[in-house]
């Protein structure tokens, strides 16, 4: 048995209850505060925000804190990227010693200055040099193995068929694959009838995770029909770590569970700001909360004045007295 379908619990395996949704890696957005309140509201699995290979065998501080995590966030990637071999199983190594559950490595990130690099995206140019690097980073290793990549370079190469048999030929234990090519970065939507190619062809054995524009209950559901053996959920987890619950019980049964109150958004956000300060320290941790307030309150009628606060302040006190006045003031949505 694939020790990523016990991490997984798909279908056929003493864990199965569901179709496992995890957390996507993002930067700067899946740390450890906002990763354990995924968990907490029905995340399954969780992978870390992807950490330089280079800054790795470093030592730099920022990667190797990076590489935190709680117990309870189990089961956990840790994902790796670069762009030379040596360099991507040396970190593999320093990752393995923290102990997850498993290495993912990224060949999907599209930004701009990781694929001038030939690292994220940018390796899909270069299909025989991603796989050989894939399969000394699983040699140098004892966890499960695992990729996340996308459909190919562009329209015209469109190769996430041959490319995820040829990584299952060297070794990884599953496949993620975003719908998208890196052409596209995030525009358009995503096509998942690759996706569902991947995960339907014969010679496939291994988990295949779908992901792309997840973003309700809905969606997701009509993403089953593709087959896939995990749902991967981004962007739309950002201020609404929420929706792993949401989907799970529209899954299970059709249920549509609402969204929190006011008073139940305020306090999960106020969590969120409190560990994020914690865990960054007060200047980055309030920083990189901004990104969430716009999820955590979409719908709030009058929430302009309060987002503006939020997003400019640079005192914690302040920011704790701008979520209560909102508790306060707006009673419903």
């Amino acid at each position: 048995m694939n020790k990523m379908d016990l991490i997984l619990g798909t279908p056929g395996t003493p864990n199965s209850k569901y179709l496992p949704l995890i957390l996507a890696p993002m930067e700067d957005i899946t740390d450890p505060p906002f990763r354990v309140l995924c968990k907490r509201l029905g995340a399954d699995v969780m992978v870390s925000e992807f950490i330089s290979s280079e800054g790795l065998i470093r030592d730099a501080v920022k990667s190797l804190h990076k590489l935190d995590f709680s117990e309870s966030e189990r089961p956990i990637g840790i994902q790796i990227f670069g762009h030379d071999e040596t360099s991507l199983c040396k970190a593999a190594e320093v990752a393995e010693k923290a102990n997850p559950d498993f290495i993912d490595i990224n060949w999907g990130c599209p930004v701009r200055k990781i694929v001038a690099k030939e690292a994220g995206a940018g390796i899909l140019n270069d299909i025989p040099k991603m796989v050989r690097i894939t399969k000394s980073v699983v040699g140098a290793v004892k966890l499960p193995v695992t990729v996340k990549t996308r459909l190919g370079w562009d329209d015209s190469s469109r190769n996430i068929v041959s490319i995820a048999e040829q990584l299952q030929d060297v070794g990884i234990a599953a496949i993620s694959i975003h719908g998208r090519t890196k052409a596209q970065l995030y525009r358009g939507v995503a096509d998942w009838t690759l996706i569902g190619e991947v995960k339907n062809n014969k010679r496939m054995f291994i988990p295949v995770i779908g992901n792309g524009d997840i973003d309700s209950p809905e969606k997701a559901k009509e993403m089953l029909k593709y087959n896939v053996d995990g749902l991967m959920i981004g962007r739309a987890t950002i201020g609404n770590p929420w929706i792993f619950k949401q989907i799970k019980a529209y899954l299970k049964d059709g249920t549509i569970i609402p969204l929190p109150t006011i008073n139940e958004r305020v306090e999960i956000c106020k969590e969120h700001l409190k560990n994020s300060i914690e865990w960054k320290g007060e200047v980055t941790g309030i920083a990189e909360m901004r990104k969430h307030y716009s999820g955590y309150f979409k719908g709030i009628p009058d929430f302009k004045p309060y987002r503006i606060i939020l997003v400019t302040s640079k005192e914690a006190n302040q920011l704790y007295d701008t979520l209560d006045e909102i508790n306060l003031k707006i009673k419903s949505i």
